[in-house]
C-alpha cells in the first residue's frame, strides 16, 4: 500500500527492536495495542540488523516505525538507528518513535530524551512514560501521513 493511503483502516506501522535487542514481549504487547487502535502492524523481530530495518522500511513505506528497547541500550542503538533510517529520502517525513529503557544509569533529567530528539526521533517514550501518552500519540497521527 501506498503512503498516504491507509484509509479507514488506519495506519501501516513498523515495530522492531534493534540489534543489540533480543527481547520480543515487548513487540508483542506493542503490536496488540497498535492494533487495538486499529492499525496494521509489522513487527519485525527482535535484533533487526540496521540496513535489514532501513530496506524494509524503504521496501513497505510505513505510516509509523516504532523502535522499542528493553536492554538499555536504545539510547546508543538508537542515535545510530535514526540516523540511518533520516538518511533515506523516503523516511525523512516519516514519524519515527522510541520507547522502553534507553538507558542503564537509572532515572536522567531528560537529556537522553533531548539527545534522540535532536537526532530525528518524533518521540521519545522513556521506561517510565505511560502507555496513555504512546496511545495519545499516536492517535495524533493522520491516517495515512502525506510526504
Amino acid at each position: 500500500m501506498e503512503r498516504g493511503k491507509a484509509g479507514k483502516a488506519g495506519l501501516n506501522v513498523v515495530v522492531t527492536t534493534m540489534v543489540s535487542d533480543s527481547h520480543t514481549w515487548n513487540l508483542v504487547f506493542l503490536q496488540l495495542l497498535l492494533e487495538e487502535l486499529g492499525h496494521r502492524v509489522t513487527n519485525l523481530g527482535p535484533c533487526v540488523p540496521d540496513e535489514v530495518l532501513a530496506a524494509e522500511c524503504r521496501r513497505r513505506r510505513p505510516d509509523l516505525i516504532v523502535l522499542s528497547s528493553v536492554n538499555g541500550h536504545g539510547y546508543n542503538d538508537g542515535l545510530r538507528v535514526v540516523a540511518g533510517l533520516r538518511a533515506c529520502p523516503e523516511l525523512r517525513g516519516t514519524p519515527i518513535v522510541i520507547g522502553g529503557k534507553l538507558g542503564i544509569a537509572g532515572a536522567e533529567d531528560g537529556a537522553r530524551a533531548r539527545a534522540l530528539l535532536a537526532a530525528g526521533f518524533d518521540a521519545v517514550f522513556e521506561e517510565a512514560a505511560s502507555v496513555d501518552a504512546f496511545r495519545s500519540y499516536v492517535r495524533s497521527l493522520p491516517a495515512g501521513v502525506l510526504l
